[in-house]
């Protein structure tokens, strides 16, 4: 039977006069990569910070991992990683440096073990004595997701996670994101504006636009009845007609 990773119900996020996220249901199954498309300012990166508790909604509910989110924030955050799209780490730190500090705040037993696994499983080892001060947007990247994937998360979310990446960050992103969930069972939700990485990662998809959920299905339906990426960018534009380009920027 498959059981939901995320589910919400009306989910909404007001400010003053602005409803940023408005009445959005979606459900999210196990094992799934989740493709959250949208346009800059749809209310992505809200709807993201709901879901992961760092901001509480203004009406409706959302389980994820089988936790409310705002009844049970703490088990919420036992359950999930993320990583946002400008990572955040102690620059004067090492790689290992970081990620030990961060395991150890998350109360991990074997705490070298479990870097040096992560370490290994991202093909960083090289990168685990130096300071990420010096590194790039793509390493810095690589980085935030071995912290968030430290303690085996049930659920993996990411914040626009191509965003500044080269053509060959992203594949190696790519390539990430199916390992973590074909070999560590992860389900990921997938903040994007850009429909070539939905179509060549996610297993579902959700088009959001003006804070409201227009479009929900599986990517073997959407490509059924759509076909390839160019056709996926018609699915787009017509569900979010005031957009110029195949990306949602």
């Amino acid at each position: 039977m498959t059981h939901a990773a995320i589910q919400t119900s009306g989910l909404s996020q007001r400010f003053g006069d602005f409803d940023a996220v408005r009445d959005v249901n979606l459900t999210v199954n196990s094992g799934e990569i989740f493709g959250f498309l949208g346009h800059n300012g749809a209310g992505k990166t809200t709807t993201i910070h709901m879901l992961t508790t760092l901001a509480q909604p203004t009406s409706g509910t959302a389980r994820v991992a089988g936790h409310d989110i705002v009844r049970d924030p703490l088990k919420v955050r036992r359950e999930i990683g993320y990583v946002p799209e400008n990572v955040r780490l102690y620059d004067t730190l090492t790689t290992r440096e970081n990620l030990n500090f961060f395991a150890q705040l998350s109360g991990l037993e074997d705490v070298a073990d479990r870097v040096t696994e992560v370490l290994e499983f991202l093909s960083i080892e090289d990168l685990s004595d130096r300071r990420v001060g010096t590194f790039s947007k793509g390493m810095r990247q690589r980085v935030g997701l071995a912290q968030a994937i430290l303690h085996r998360p049930s659920v993996l979310f990411l914040d626009e996670p191509s965003s500044g990446l080269d053509p060959m960050g992203m594949k190696m992103l790519r390539d990430l994101i199916v390992r973590l969930n074909a070999e560590w069972d992860m389900t990921i939700f997938m903040n994007t504006h850009l429909i070539s990485e939905i179509a060549k990662t996610c297993t579902s998809i959700g088009v959001l636009n003006h804070g409201r959920l227009v479009f929900n299905d599986t990517m073997e339906k959407v490509t059924e009845r759509f076909g390839d990426d160019s056709s996926l960018e018609e699915l787009y534009l017509s569900v979010v007609p005031d957009s110029a380009s195949g990306e949602a920027a």
